[in-house]
């Protein structure tokens, strides 16, 4: 299905960043800088699916021009396995601080906050598939640093942790929706993902479609526990519940001002990305 209206080519070029700091995981940084840079530019870190790159991402994603209309910075990082999925199994990806992918991706924030004098209090996250995956992560692992999390299609954070200790290990339990548990243990497996933690924590809103067979349906209730787990919501009372929102067969589920459940009735792997609706969640 075509997009309603085509996507307009970016502005700017999509570049490379080879020292943004520590990298343990070689994980790649590219980023999207557009002409007219807003004072205190925003930032979206934007995560691509398995076998994605940086410029894939960039290229069918309508964040850069977003980011030519509104001033922001893009971030893409691009997996460094083969395959490129994300490592959202090991201790260190699921740590913060651990050393791992997500580890890279928080540095390489700190490195366009510093170089561009971006606004900390805006700086937001989202993916398709395992970049949703890893959305789920690094609202986890560096709940300080994003102000909110759009997830297209994922698994709950620590879903594909691997008891083996393998890194980029792929779960065929969680993907498949096998793996099933009660808010207050995956409320605790966030909380364990940077110990002591009490700050403040990034509102989230997760998209998933009925028919996936990629990771199934259930993984959008596991998520929705997850989150609800951590901010101490009922998932089974959300406050509202829109049909046919934002589009026919989509339900909309919201609980509290932190959390929103975008169900999409017969929509396969992934959901098509909302551009205007994801920055409107963000505030931009």
């Amino acid at each position: 299905m075509q997009p309603s209206t085509p996507l307009r080519r970016a502005q700017a070029a999509l570049t490379r960043v080879n020292d943004f700091g520590p990298n343990s995981s070689n994980t790649k940084m590219y980023i999207y800088v557009p002409s007219k840079l807003a004072a205190k530019p925003p930032i979206i870190v934007a995560i691509h699916y398995c076998t994605g790159t940086a410029q894939a991402y960039y290229s069918g994603s309508p964040y850069a021009q977003l980011a030519d209309q509104k001033g922001f910075i893009v971030i893409y990082p691009e997996s460094p396995y083969s395959g490129t999925c994300w490592d959202v199994s090991s201790r260190a990806a699921l740590t913060h601080n651990g050393g791992g992918d997500s580890n890279s991706i928080a540095n390489m924030v700190n490195y366009t906050l510093n170089k561009y004098n971006g606004d900390p209090s805006k700086v937001f996250v989202t993916g398709s598939s395992s970049g949703a995956m890893m959305t789920n992560v690094m609202a986890a692992t560096y709940p300080e640093m994003f102000a909110a999390g759009i997830v297209y299609s994922g698994t709950p954070a620590g879903c594909f942790y691997s008891q083996s200790g393998g890194t980029d290990q792929w779960n065929s339990s969680c993907a498949n929706g096998q793996i099933h548990s009660t808010p207050e243990v995956w409320a605790k497996m966030v909380h364990d993902m940077y110990p002591g933690y009490n700050g403040s924590r990034p509102k989230m809103q997760i998209y998933h479609g009925s028919a996936d067979t990629t990771l199934y349906p259930s993984n959008y209730n596991e998520t929705i526990k997850e989150w609800c787990g951590v901010f101490g919501y009922d998932y089974t009372k959300p406050d509202t519940t829109q049909a046919n929102t934002p589009q026919a067969r989509y339900t909309t589920y919201t609980w509290g001002d932190h959390l929103v459940g975008i169900y999409a009735q017969g929509v396969g792997h992934t959901v098509p990305i909302r551009g205007s609706d994801d920055m409107k969640f963000f505030g931009l």
